[in-house]
């Protein structure tokens, strides 16, 4: 189930939804947000890395 990556996802959404009544499972959660910053973190990266060719291209 936690090795989902969906699962802090879903969890904070019902956790958001529902309120108090959920529990919000912090591993998955805290799991899902270094994947974001990761993401995104090696997305920036990228783009700075190809964006002077990049208008070449289109």
């Amino acid at each position: 189930y936690s090795l989902n990556p969906m699962v802090g996802v879903i969890d904070g959404f019902r956790w958001a939804i529902l309120g108090g009544e959920a529990k919000l499972y912090w591993p998955g959660f805290l799991l899902s947000v270094a994947l974001v910053i990761l993401v995104l973190a090696s997305g920036i990266w990228y783009f700075r890395r190809m964006e002077r060719k990049f208008a070449d291209v289109i």
